[in-house]
């Protein structure tokens, strides 16, 4: 079975960093697109950021874009979000996706998911 276990979150003052990591197992790592996504409570999930399974091709959301990067560490199994210059909006629980695709496209529903790392940004 498919495991994305997500890890890295925490609380950080507005204007910080944290670095996420989404350990995948049980399938091939390089064969399969990515993203993360972010959602807090009475809200749908929102997509973040994505990439495609060679680590190419990243995207980011608007509301993230120029402030966080996303990373294939292939040696590790592991997705990657650097996160900078963080806001208070950008409080939520991040979640690993993986899609049944090699090329990133949103418009494709994830098959596998994390129960996510939570990232708090107050002061």
């Amino acid at each position: 079975d498919v495991q994305l276990q997500a890890s890295g979150g925490g609380l950080v003052q507005p204007g910080g960093s944290l670095r996420l990591s989404c350990v995948v197992s049980g399938i091939t790592f390089g064969r399969y697109a990515f993203s993360w996504y972010r959602q807090v409570p009475g809200k749908g999930p929102e997509w973040v950021s994505g990439l495609n399974d060679d680590g190419s091709g990243p995207r980011y959301s608007d509301a993230v874009k120029g402030r966080f990067t996303i990373s294939k560490d292939f040696a590790k199994s592991t997705v990657i979000l650097q996160m900078t210059a963080l806001k208070p909006e950008d409080t939520a629980r991040y979640f690993c996706v993986k899609y049944p695709v090699r090329i990133l496209d949103v418009k494709i529903h994830y098959d596998a998911w994390g129960q996510g790392t939570l990232v708090t940004v107050s002061s």
